[in-house]
């Protein structure tokens, strides 16, 4: 029996929900899934410029199982350009440091400091907020 996974560190959830390729002739109704720690790996070592072992001690992983989550990202990112294919961010395996909410009137991504007792969208002011469920929960 395989030992359990453990999840994934992400500073911060990806600000959008995915990429759609545009100019293309061909209906294609395929998307490729990119997990939060996928997306955190490539901003983490092509974004920020982290080399790999720097990179696995902010995820919590080792650098090995760094290496890859990057390169299953590379590969997804890869395969939807060249196949002209939807990208579609999912939770995965990860978790968020911090209290993370999702604004539902402007789809905003943001956490509330400690120090305000509104629950409002910091970007419309708006109180429709929900919080980000994660993987624990």
């Amino acid at each position: 029996m395989p030992r359990r996974r453990r999840l994934r560190k992400i500073v911060a959830p990806p600000s959008f929900k995915g990429y759609k390729p545009y100019g293309h002739r061909r209906r294609n109704t395929d998307s490729i899934e990119l997990n939060y720690e996928e997306y955190e790996a490539i901003k983490l070592a092509d974004y920020d410029l982290m080399n790999h072992a720097e990179a696995s001690v902010l995820m919590g992983v080792s650098r090995a199982t760094f290496a890859r989550i990057y390169e299953t990202a590379r590969r997804k990112i890869a395969a939807a350009f060249v196949e002209c294919k939807e990208i579609k961010t999912v939770f995965g395996n990860a978790t968020l440091q911090g209290n993370w909410y999702h604004c539902v009137a402007c789809n905003a991504r943001f956490t509330i400091p400690n120090m305000t007792d509104k629950a409002e969208c910091p970007m419309c002011k708006k109180d429709k907020i929900e919080p980000i469920k994660t993987a624990e929960e």
